[in-house]
This record gives structure tokens, C-alpha cells and sequence, in this order.
């Protein structure tokens, strides 16, 4: 597909597709397979994109994917997906493994115009989707010290996701749904897929390829 090219039209995709978005899990809704996905940068306009398919009730890596591609869109807060997601679609079309669930290493509906990585992810692939940040968009009260533990995520008066503690005492992450997936899901499937450590395997296993594929030695 066309990319945009510049930051009117980009905005205008966003405004465009976020109606598109679905907030709610289908009632047969069945995830063996998950994929995360994140983006490691060598230079400014060189971008590695990984995609690594788990066993959702195993955690046994199925497959994973580097790719590399050159990227002209500016780096704007709130746009990153333009800069990511054609490097993204690129190594999620490689698997050799259908992933029934996306992670992302971002925002879904936390985001200013309520269409972040996740959701434009989801949108274009009709795959349900989730974004996991490691950091907040929008304001938290802590949840609880216990795993399970979560509290409202809010922007502008609304809820757009949650701060989960993933593990005892640690730092939350922040689940945000991405498409054709209903908060209260998204945030159990993160709990499943961070058994031991505070962020989910999908992102621990993607962020290591991202880093190694963006250091000189990187491939």
C-alpha cells in the first residue's frame, strides 16, 4: 500500500481508520499463537522490524523474523506507526506461523487521536491486537503491589487502558486494546505471557532482536 507522506496526511489516516477499531473479543475468540512485535533503529532512516510467534499456553518461541527497511517519515510523537509499520507488516508477512494475537511494543487506543501502533496493526491486518508500554500515555493511580493488580489508565477523561502489575512489587506495564479485543482480555492474555518477569515474553524476546539487529554487528 501508499504510505503517507507527509504529517496532514497521516493524521488524516488515523482520524479516518481509529473508526474502524474494535473493542470488543469475539465470543469464539481462541489464541494459541501470539506474536510480538518491535522496531529497532541502526540509523535514522534505517529501521529493523521484528515479529516472534510464540505457543501462548507454552511460551516456546514457534518462529521468528528480522527484517530491514529504510524509512523517510519524520520522527513526530503520535506518528511512529508510519515510520514502523511498513518494516512491521514486512516480517509479520514472513512467519511461517499465523499468529492468532499481536503484541506490540506501544500504545493501542493511548493515544491523542485514540489509533496508536496496535490499533493500526490490528486495522490493517484484521489480526486482534494489543499494545504493552512500558511507558504511560495519560495518567495512573499505582494498582496494587500484587501481580493482577491493575488501575484505570485515563486521557482526557477517558479510560483508554490499564496500568497492570505484572509481577509482585515491580513496575506496571500499560495495556492498551489494539483491535477486535475487549480490555479485560488483553490485559489476561499479558498476564499469561509474563509468567516470570515484568514484561511480557513477546516483548522480552522481540526487544533482544530489535537491539541485536540495531548494534553494528547487528543482522
Amino acid at each position: 500500500m501508499e504510505w503517507p507522506k507527509t504529517v496532514e496526511d497521516a493524521v488524516a489516516l488515523q482520524e479516518r481508520l481509529r473508526t474502524q477499531v474494535i473493542t470488543t473479543s469475539a465470543p469464539d475468540l481462541r489464541i494459541d499463537t501470539v506474536a510480538g512485535l518491535d522496531v529497532g533503529y541502526r540509523s535514522n532512516d534505517t529501521v529493523a522490524g521484528v515479529c516472534v510467534v510464540f505457543d501462548a499456553k507454552t511460551l516456546v518461541i514457534l518462529d521468528e523474523v528480522v527484517v530491514e527497511n529504510t524509512t523517510d517519515f519524520p520522527y513526530i510523537a503520535g506518528l511512529f506507526a508510519f515510520r514502523e509499520m511498513p518494516v512491521l507488516l514486512r516480517a509479520l508477512d514472513r512467519v511461517a506461523v499465523a499468529p492468532d494475537l499481536l503484541v506490540a511494543d506501544g500504545q493501542g487506543l493511548a493515544h491523542p487521536r485514540r489509533f496508536g501502533l496496535a490499533c493500526h496493526l490490528g486495522v490493517h491486518t484484521g489480526i486482534p491486537s494489543i499494545g504493552v508500554a512500558k511507558n504511560a500515555m495519560g495518567e495512573f493511580e499505582q494498582p496494587g503491589h500484587a501481580r493482577g493488580s491493575m488501575s484505570d489508565l485515563v486521557m482526557d477523561g477517558e479510560v483508554v487502558g490499564r496500568a497492570l502489575r505484572t509481577q509482585d512489587g515491580v513496575k506496571p506495564v500499560f495495556v492498551s486494546v489494539g483491535h477486535k479485543i475487549d480490555l479485560d482480555r488483553a490485559c489476561a492474555e499479558v498476564l499469561r505471557l509474563a509468567p516470570r518477569y515484568r514484561l511480557p515474553e513477546t516483548t522480552r524476546r522481540a526487544d533482544t532482536l530489535t537491539r541485536q539487529a540495531a548494534s553494528p554487528a547487528g543482522s
